[in-house]
């Protein structure tokens, strides 16, 4: 028996007339085509949305839209992959009829459309929004950390800095004896020189000097750490108790299909203060007046959860009140609230058995204990409820970074990550979609149309029509 054989390279074969045979109807490609077809690129606010009247033409902005929707959907994110794609993937060269632009005015148009790129996932999630594919009921809220261009030797804290401080005085000062020992010695052994030991000194003071620098600038400024690469990133904890340089990706997810709603980039290692921002973007994206959101702990923050009570009491077991020793209203820097009834105190027949103090009991609890209690007794009536977090939200992170193949940022700079993550998302929830409704069903809702017919079934058509 013989095997299957392909033709011979030299062979002529008969290749289909149009672009557009070589790309089927179901092929996800359609989908970007028409997406990005429907866009204002000018109102979305991408530059060079109007073609320029003087100079050199450039590429139209939805062209390269494309090709980047494209490749984070297929696991080519970088500006050289991508001007290779254009020229050897033949579903780029039906998206992107055959244009071939090179690697740098890939780059230059994201670097450019930083803030346009972020705006077109959101046109997205208000396209899911109106084809009612989000359950508007219930939403998961999850962070995760995602590497950044930057080295951790490019990183330094006051801690670090004053260890390589130390290291590099040490070494300053064992050249420095060394100098003197040969000078002593004067051994026909073959040592560094003189004027070579002076310049390692030299170059050692010179990166003393740049450390100090580094420092004075920690202790002036509110920063912990400086990042000298990428200036915005922040070394923060990551899996199986490792630490690296990251930022830290925040998003909602809806309950109904796994679909992002929102995302946002900080470079805080902790979710404090995220959870009211983005679950409340999510409730104004929907336009409803209820959502439940769930949350790990690394949510639990009690300033994000709720606005303090200015005034309370406590009762004590007897039922006697105790007030708030502090008259003045509570403030930022409060942390905590003393309850104090001495009067009633030293009339009880308990107080031996309540206090050692003279005076009387002082009850000190948490400015928003209460309210915690009530957090904490609602997560566990609702135990069901939450245990579909992890299945929600994680989902996402999940598919985009092994799926995908996204675990670092290519750019530096939060504005810049942030694009990188809008179109990782974008590209998410997309494939989502199509495995929802399928690609003729989103085309027919983008476009407006029925169908679509091959334009070489269309001239065929016409052909016939003449012959007749």
């Amino acid at each position: 028996m013989r095997y299957i054989e392909g033709i011979h390279r030299k062979s002529k074969i008969a290749l289909p007339e149009y672009v557009d045979d070589y790309v089927t109807e179901d092929n996800p490609v359609r989908i970007i085509d028409a997406f990005v077809e429907t866009l204002d690129v000018g109102e979305l606010g991408f530059k060079n949305a109007t073609p320029k009247k003087r100079g050199r033409p450039g590429y139209n902005p939805k062209d390269l839209l494309k090709l980047y929707i494209y490749g984070y959907m297929n696991k080519v994110i970088s500006s050289k992959k991508l001007e290779k794609q254009t020229q050897t993937n033949i579903e780029v060269m039906w998206l992107l009829r055959r244009l071939t632009p090179d690697d740098r005015s890939i780059y230059e148009f994201r670097k450019n459309n930083k803030h346009a790129i972020n705006e077109v996932f959101k046109h997205f999630t208000s396209l899911l929004n109106q084809w009612d594919l989000f359950g508007k009921e219930v939403v998961a809220v999850d962070g995760s950390k995602f590497r950044a261009c930057n080295s951790k030797k490019n990183n330094f804290s006051s801690k670090t800095l004053n260890r390589k401080i130390k290291y590099l005085e040490e070494k300053i000062q064992k050249y420095m004896t060394e100098i003197e020992e040969n000078d002593i010695k004067e051994l026909n052994t073959h040592k560094p020189t003189k004027e070579e030991i002076q310049a390692k000194i030299k170059e050692l003071k010179e990166r003393k000097k740049k450390y100090e620098g580094y420092k004075d600038e920690i202790e002036k400024s509110d920063i912990k750490e400086i990042s000298t690469t990428d200036s915005e990133s922040r070394l923060m904890a990551v899996n199986n108790n490792g630490i690296d340089i990251c930022y830290n990706i925040q998003t909602v997810v809806d309950s109904k299909h796994k679909l992002v709603v929102d995302c946002d980039i900080i470079n805080n290692p902790t979710d404090h203060c995220m959870l009211s921002k983005i679950a409340g973007n999510a409730k104004e994206i929907f336009d409803v007046k209820e959502l439940k959101a769930l949350a790990d702990k690394g949510y639990y923050n009690a300033t994000d959860l709720k606005e303090c009570e200015q005034e309370n009491i406590y009762l004590c077991p007897q039922g006697e009140k105790l007030y708030s020793r502090r008259q003045k209203p509570i403030d930022e820097n409060t942390k905590e609230i003393v309850y104090q009834n001495f009067e009633a105190c030293g009339k009880c027949d308990f107080k031996d058995k309540c206090t050692k103090d003279k005076r009387g009991r002082q009850v000190r609890r948490p400015i928003d204990q209460d309210f915690l209690d009530r957090v904490d007794q609602r997560t566990a009536k609702n135990k069901d409820l939450y245990k579909q977090r992890q299945m929600i939200v994680e989902h996402p992170f999940g598919t985009i970074k092994r799926g995908l193949g996204m675990t670092y940022f290519l750019t530096k700079g939060m504005q810049s990550a942030k694009a990188e993550i809008s179109f990782a998302f974008l590209s998410y929830n997309m494939k989502r979609v199509i495995n929802i409704l399928g690609v003729k069903e989103i085309i027919k809702r983008l476009t407006g149309k029925k169908g679509f017919v091959s334009l070489q079934f269309h001239k065929y058509a016409i052909f016939l029509e003449n012959i007749s």
